[in-house]
């Protein structure tokens, strides 16, 4: 598993991982309450709050710059809170699979961007 392509694959899974967890946690947040507009606006909150934190710290263009521990704590706070989010609206299973794949798709992620690649791969 090295070279661009499984790079590039397991980029594009992490986006959509953060993008599915954004939508779990509103999801989540928005059934607290049984009133529309109220839920509506809990989940817009928990969603900026999300959006915020991940925007600051975790971004691959983050305005602040953490060692390796705070910016997985970001994301697991964001990414693990997104699977929580999904087991909190009923769905335990999709949970479960949710953070394994959040787990390795960062250890991945982390170890590709860790390692250097070959000359002349790309």
């Amino acid at each position: 598993m090295t070279g661009r392509p499984w790079w590039a694959a397991n980029e594009l899974l992490a986006f959509l991982l953060e993008v599915a967890a954004l939508g779990f946690l509103f999801w989540w947040a928005s059934g607290l309450t049984d009133h529309w507009a109220t839920g509506l606006l809990l989940g817009c909150a928990v969603l900026a709050a999300a959006v915020t934190l991940w925007g600051l710290f975790a971004a691959p263009r983050a305005r602040f710059r953490l060692p390796l521990a705070g910016v997985l704590l970001v994301k697991a706070l964001v990414l693990g809170g997104g699977a929580c989010a999904l087991y909190g609206v009923g769905h335990p299973v999709a949970a479960a699979v949710m953070g394994a794949v959040v787990v390795a798709n960062t250890a991945l992620a982390e170890t590709f961007r860790r390692r250097p690649g070959p000359a002349g791969q790309g």
